[in-house]
């Protein structure tokens, strides 16, 4: 992912009001590794139930192929928890990693522009704490012998960043 200060992060929002943006308290962009990160997550420190996305979304040209220079649009999503938790343990939507050593939540979103003013909304099974990232870097324990951990490590990181930018393709709809 690349880097990005404040002002990008701000104006990456779509799905969030004003009072949204000014209620929110992002994250120390400084300290934050975006070399490890196929998106950026947190919680809100001062709203239990309230956390912020931003997802790289890959331009498209107009036959939904990447565009040759690998433009990217940062996608900000404002996220809310539900209040119930999964009756059993859940996997992340994303990382889909099995052996995860922290919990999965579900969390909504509005959708951008008109359809989320009507109240649409779009949800997720998500590490609560955001940590797909590491997850998907994690090595696997080797399937068989020969088998390739790097290309595995590689494919599963594809994967969650192709999940992530769906998620935030879905969340514009028409707006896209």
């Amino acid at each position: 992912m690349h880097s990005f200060d404040e002002k990008a992060l701000r104006a990456a929002f779509v799905n969030a009001s004003r009072k949204d943006l000014s209620d929110m308290t992002p994250p120390d962009l400084g300290v934050v590794d975006f070399d490890r990160l196929d998106y950026l997550g947190w919680r809100d420190r001062k709203l239990a139930r309230r956390a912020y996305l931003v997802v790289p979304v890959p331009e498209l040209d107009p036959s939904g192929a990447p565009v040759p220079d690998g433009a990217e649009r940062l996608v900000g999503i404002v996220l809310r928890q539900a209040e119930a938790a999964p009756r059993a343990r859940a996997q992340c939507s994303w990382c889909q990693d099995v052996r995860l050593p922290n919990d999965v939540v579900f969390f909504s979103a509005k959708r951008a522009g008109a359809a989320g003013r009507k109240g649409d909304t779009v949800g997720t099974l998500m590490c609560s704490e955001f940590e797909c990232s590491a997850n998907v870097r994690t090595p696997p324990p080797p399937a068989y012998l020969g088998f390739d951990v790097d290309a595995a490590v590689r494919e599963r990181t594809g994967r969650l960043r192709e999940l992530a930018a769906n998620f935030g393709r879905t969340l514009l709809g028409d707006e896209g």
